[in-house]
């Protein structure tokens, strides 16, 4: 009997692209910025998401889409700092999410008071890479926890990100971790990367993450 997976892949992962461009349609037209966050689990992405919204939540308008393989857990964190509703998704297995999760989170999302849009993607460094969720671009989170050869290891994600965040640099006292090493790495893998470093925990380097989102996201109109 003839096997048939490679043409049944092909096919969802066209159909996911079409949904993608659906996404990406639909918020272009209400100018929001989306940004898909990704990284290793345990890299930092809801720390940072609470700072971000406790700082720029209300001033630029942030809603959140969260994935997760089984629980809501981080939904729940980042629901304490906004007034917004976060939209879980609870892929039940799933190692990353798709497009039509995406498309039907933001049916539920008051796109007229939305400025900006983060999808905090499930832990993972190599599924992700491979789906378009209509995003602007994708943000890579890269923790000081983890290994400098982690660029090197999955490098489709980070060939595919625009920016790598290098987060919890609070314990580089305290670990074994060559930063000029991870970052060329990264580098090599990327030469287009910008790389910004921070510390949601002591807020080192913050004011820099929150001027990138600041400038990526659309003016408040002034019309009317």
């Amino acid at each position: 009997m003839a096997v048939r997976t490679i043409e049944v892949r092909e096919r969802v992962m066209a159909r996911n692209n079409e949904i993608a461009a659906e996404v990406r349609s639909r918020l272009a037209e209400y100018g929001v910025t989306a940004i898909n966050l990704v990284s290793s689990p345990g890299s930092g992405k809801t720390t940072l998401l609470e700072r971000t919204l406790a700082v720029l939540g209300e001033e630029m308008g942030i809603a959140i889409i969260t994935g997760d393989v089984q629980t809501q857990n981080d939904a729940d964190r980042l629901a304490a700092y906004t007034p917004r509703v976060v939209n879980a998704v609870v892929t039940n297995g799933a190692c990353h999410l798709d497009a039509l999760q995406v498309l039907t989170a933001v049916d539920e999302i008051d796109l007229n008071r939305t400025r900006l849009l983060f999808i905090e993607n499930v832990g993972n460094l190599v599924c992700p890479a491979s789906w378009d969720l209509g995003e602007k671009e994708m943000i890579v989170l890269f923790a000081v926890t983890e290994g400098e050869d982690k660029p090197l290891k999955y490098p489709k994600m980070f060939q595919n990100a625009r920016r790598v965040v290098m987060t919890k640099i609070d314990l580089l006292p305290h670990v074994p971790f060559d930063m000029d090493r991870a970052v060329a790495n990264a580098l090599s893998v990327n030469p287009a990367l910008e790389v910004i470093h921070v510390s949601a925990l002591t807020g080192q380097g913050l004011d820099r993450w929150f001027d990138f989102l600041r400038a990526a996201a659309r003016p408040v109109s002034t019309s009317g």
